[in-house]
């Protein structure tokens, strides 16, 4: 099957699983072109693709990273990466529910962050590594203006535009003490930031993040109720798809960012030609 050229994709998360991305927002400029894509990659059969048009803007999108089992997440990161490169795509929203670190953020803050760090055991994901991937404004300053006009137009509650995302592994919730160990360094921690965002890069795409805090960090506040986090996913789920459908209107297919420019040739040469 050939892959749609299209110049935006939303990499779906916890925040709009369970709305049916994009149907779920009730949006009347949206329609489904294709759906149930799966391509043949060199890492492995992709996930399920759906390609739909915000207006006359065709964007590609996928759930949950790609995440499924029995693939790795390493795997399903490259498979993902793999289809945005060959369909084209220059402009990536990612996504997703997030902990808290910093203990003055509640659940239903957002936050847009603009750095983060990678405790995960995922860095060494790369498609061919011809480049050499600068990571300064890793996440794009003109996307995150966008999410935040976009989110400030749809949501009543706090937002943060500045904030730095700590990546760990996962599956599993972080401990106390590691929270504790991030606190003052990070923000907010997930599990989905890392090795997309090296993969965004890599791909020449400019990308930027949405993250709805859905509990506190463990041993901040209080303990969170797993009740809560069930109602956020399902209730919130619409309003976060209109946020990304109204970012996708206000953004043009490339950008006066800087983010192409921090892709440069590889000085391995030697090593990566053989």
């Amino acid at each position: 099957m050939n892959i749609p050229a299209c110049r935006f994709a939303v990499i779906g998360g916890s925040g709009t699983l369970s709305s049916d991305f994009p149907l779920g927002a009730g949006d009347a400029g949206v329609r489904v072109i294709l759906d149930k894509l799966v391509f043949e990659t060199p890492y492995g059969t992709s996930p399920e693709f759906r390609l739909f048009a915000v207006d006359d803007t065709p964007v590609l999108t996928c759930r949950m990273h790609g995440w499924r089992q029995k693939v790795s997440r390493a795997d399903a990161s490259k498979q993902v990466f793999w289809v945005l490169r060959e369909a084209g795509v220059k402009r990536i929203i990612a996504e997703g529910g997030v902990g808290s670190v910093n203990p003055l953020l509640d659940p239903r803050d957002f936050v847009i962050p603009h750095d983060y760090i990678d405790l995960s055991l995922r860095k060494d994901v790369q498609l061919e590594g011809h480049y050499l991937l600068v990571m300064r404004e890793a996440l794009c300053p003109e996307m995150r203006q966008a999410l935040l006009d976009s989110t400030r137009r749809r949501f009543t509650g706090r937002i943060f535009n500045r904030g730095v995302y700590a990546v760990t592994d996962g599956r599993h919730f972080e401990s106390p003490a590691e929270i504790a160990m991030l606190k003052g360094h990070a923000d907010i921690v997930g599990q989905s930031l890392c090795p997309e965002v090296y993969l965004a890069r890599e791909i020449g795409a400019c990308f930027a993040g949405l993250y709805f805090v859905v509990n506190y960090g463990e041993g901040l506040v209080q303990a969170w109720s797993h009740q809560e986090l069930r109602d956020i996913f399902y209730n919130d789920a619409p309003m976060i798809s209109r946020v990304i459908l109204d970012a996708i209107r206000a953004l043009g297919e490339t950008g006066a960012c800087e983010c192409a420019s921090l892709r440069k040739e590889t000085l391995l040469k030697g090593i990566y030609s053989q």
